[in-house]
């Protein structure tokens, strides 16, 4: 497949890469100049404008980092009225599931195929080819994104039409968080204990109490650091989710205490995550 793609930071250029590496032909939007000698090592075609990116592509990826910039480079940019009929535009930004809806409507006035499809994981996931997607679309809009999402996705999950992915994506990361959360408040215990966290953690890992996010702490950093390498993303994921289920009457409220855990254990001195 011809490919277009927007977004190849650290969560992209491995998707660039593998792409390139099933055989599929990819232009890359680049806006610094170190890029331009990155991108066209990996093998792709390099453009500063994003209204070349959609030119002869039969699908456009675009994993910018937030709502924002979705709704800049799709909407504003130019780039779903570059698409071509019969096109797919796939966007894996974590954002609102109203902009998945505004997208898939605006693709659909063109003749094209939308997705959103939600990652769950990091760059070594993508590298791998193990990356977790959640996607919202059509069933033909999924069918017609295998060949691009099977590059670097495994398990590709189709969970209904477009915005679907996002929400199960927005909920999945308030989950994330609030299990920081009860590892958090479990870290101050072990404190008041005379327990060591480190050992504590290890020690869980092998208990009914083990879980992703504990794996993903235990042997490598403390519950402190790893909330503060995660919180970028978390408390914007969390911030969206309640504002979306704010629209329904609804909340984060169950969950809330567990928020609060993860937000004071950033607070402690460097000494107290031991």
């Amino acid at each position: 497949m011809q490919i277009g793609f927007v977004g190849a930071g650290r969560m992209g250029r491995p998707m660039l890469q593998r792409l390139i590496a099933a055989g599929h032909s990819v232009r890359v939007h680049y806006r610094f100049d170190w890029e331009v000698e990155a991108f066209t090592a990996d093998g792709a075609e390099i453009t500063p404008d994003l209204r070349d990116v959609p030119v002869g592509a039969e699908a456009v990826v675009v994993n910018v980092y937030s709502d924002q910039q979705v709704r800049e480079v799709c909407l504003d940019g130019g780039l779903v009225a570059g698409l071509a009929p019969g096109s797919l535009l796939v966007v894996h930004t974590t954002s609102s599931p109203r902009t998945s809806e505004l997208l898939a409507e605006a693709c659909a006035a063109r003749g094209c195929a939308y997705v959103d499809a939600a990652v769950s994981g990091g760059p070594h996931n993508i590298a791998a080819g193990e990356i977790t997607l959640f996607v919202g679309g059509s069933e033909a809009a999924f069918a017609q994104a295998q060949p691009v999402l099977s590059a670097y996705g495994d398990p590709v999950i189709h969970l209904g039409p477009a915005g679907t992915g996002m929400k199960v994506k927005l909920l999945n990361n308030a989950v994330f968080g609030a299990n920081i959360g009860v590892l958090a408040a479990a870290a101050r215990l072990a404190e008041r204990l005379d327990l060591d966290e480190g050992a504590l953690l290890r020690a869980v890992q092998h208990g009914s109490g083990n879980s992703a996010v504990l794996g993903m702490i235990a042997n490598r950093t403390t519950v402190r650091g790893f909330s503060e390498s995660t919180a970028e993303f978390v408390d914007k994921d969390v911030s969206v989710a309640a504002s979306l289920l704010a629209d329904l009457g609804a909340g984060l409220d169950e969950l809330e205490p567990m928020y609060e855990a993860m937000r004071a254990i950033r607070s402690q001195p460097a000494a107290a995550g031991r």
